[in-house]
């Protein structure tokens, strides 16, 4: 962080508790010209008002919350760059900062220079290494019967890849359903698991330029007919027949894809941008650019295992 914002938050930090301190001095006195305790001369549905200070009780807790705040700020961060005098932090960026390797990372940790974060994650590990240990024992289709191992792989996929395939892993616009049978780089575990593992990058390149709108529209008739689109313009599915020869490299002569490519089969109804000829001319157009992100370093192979096991029994039986 800047020094400027540093000193900036530290500002604003500190103005609004002394803000705070002012306004319940300002509230404490006397401004009215009536005595404590004496009538205001207010009165309505036979209520009168009363001349009463703040309660006591309520005054001193409001102190106290003042001085816990700037003890707060002294002993942990919350004052821009400042850390606290006791150097507390919850994650473990800093440190990772201070060294260039893992081997590193331990050392700091070893001489006590160590964070929340860190702590609970070792913690973590110790308790559950041994649960993740056996279930990586077992085979992906073994798993796949485990009811137990289903559960702790559906927390895991909640937890990392819901936001992209959803909830109950169907899939959204532009994030493939792992629920049937179809897989851009296949379905068998040892590739849903290298999927995960690894990562995938997809590109589409763009037609517009090379085809032009005219022929876009062409290529998409002829591939909408591949699926069986019924009252398509068949003199422009002959003519996107002939410029279906672009396309051939990825998507095949017959244009069920190719799965060492990630490109998709064109002959069935399972369209991941839409199958509206909106969506198809888009997609042809401008192309598409896909990036399934590895979860390698962020799980670890052994719950990458319990996850490919999840989703692999997704499919099972469809």
């Amino acid at each position: 962080m800047s020094s400027f914002w540093s000193i900036w938050i530290s500002v604003i930090t500190l103005g609004s508790i002394l803000g705070c301190y002012l306004l319940l001095r300002w509230c404490l006195a006397n401004k009215t010209g009536v005595d404590e305790g004496d009538d205001m001369h207010h009165e309505f549905d036979g209520i009168i008002e009363i001349n009463n200070q703040l309660p006591k009780w309520w005054t001193m807790l409001f102190y106290i919350c003042i001085v816990w705040g700037l003890v707060y700020l002294v002993l942990y961060p919350g004052l821009g760059n400042f850390k606290g005098v006791l150097n507390w932090q919850s994650s473990n960026q800093d440190i990772r900062s201070l060294a260039e390797s893992k081997a590193a990372v331990e050392a700091l940790k070893t001489n006590g220079v160590v964070s929340q974060y860190d702590r609970e994650i070792d913690a973590a590990n110790e308790a559950f290494a041994p649960i993740f240990d056996a279930y990586y024992e077992k085979s992906i289709p073994e798993l796949a019967k485990d009811s137990g191992a289903l559960k702790v792989g559906q927390r895991l996929f909640a937890q990392n890849c819901s936001q992209c395939h959803g909830s109950d892993a169907g899939g959204q616009r532009g994030f493939p359903s792992l629920t049937d049978n179809d897989w851009l780089y296949g379905g068998s575990p040892e590739k849903i698991k290298e999927t995960l593992l690894h990562g995938r990058k997809a590109m589409m390149p763009a037609w517009g330029d090379v085809l032009g709108a005219k022929g876009v529209e062409e290529v998409v008739a002829y591939t909408l007919s591949l699926s069986n689109r019924p009252d398509l313009d068949q003199n422009m599915v002959a003519a996107g027949k002939e410029k279906f020869s672009n396309c051939v490299a990825c998507h095949g002569v017959d244009g069920k894809g190719n799965q060492a490519f990630g490109a998709p089969n064109l002959t069935d109804q399972i369209w991941l941008y839409g199958a509206t000829d909106k969506s198809v001319i888009e997609t042809l157009t401008h192309g598409r650019n896909g990036v399934m992100p590895p979860f390698k370093d962020t799980l670890g192979e052994k719950k990458v295992h319990l996850v490919a096991s999840y989703v692999y029994s997704l499919s099972q039986g469809k």
